[in-house]
């Protein structure tokens, strides 16, 4: 099955993967569901979440908690996103300023390299779609 968006009512939909995951899509402010551009931020905030959680909990502790917020910039009207902005909230109090400025700087490396949301809105793709002829 791999991925796939179905409807399930009027603009209502949900998203499945083959692990049995699924999200509530709809259109942007429906109730309990999530707008494709939510997602795409949310994207982007959880595969920098999940890029850098190594590094995190090696220097903070394995229990550490931290959150990853997100926010983008759009025109008014405009169906487009011109940004998106990744922040980590995570308590570094117990660092010293060297180790927090180095952790800071191995989690941007880890997105640069690793983070395949980030990398591929960075770089731009093209998107297909295919619609039935018959």
């Amino acid at each position: 099955m791999g991925l796939e968006v179905q409807r399930d009512g009027r603009h209502s939909f949900v998203g499945r993967n083959d692990r049995g995951a699924e999200v509530r899509l709809g259109r942007t402010g429906a109730e309990g569901a999530f707008s494709p551009a939510e997602l795409l931020q949310i994207a982007a905030a959880g595969c920098s979440a999940v890029t850098a959680e190594e590094l995190i909990t090696r220097r903070v502790g394995e229990d550490a908690k931290f959150r990853v917020t997100v926010t983008a910039d759009r025109r008014e009207g405009a169906s487009e996103l011109d940004a998106v902005h990744v922040a980590f909230d995570v308590d570094v109090s117990t660092l010293a300023e060297d180790q927090r400025e180095a952790l800071a700087g191995a989690v941007d490396r880890a997105i640069e390299r690793l983070c395949t949301v980030s990398r591929t809105l960075k770089k731009g793709i093209p998107v297909t779609e295919e619609f039935p002829a018959a």
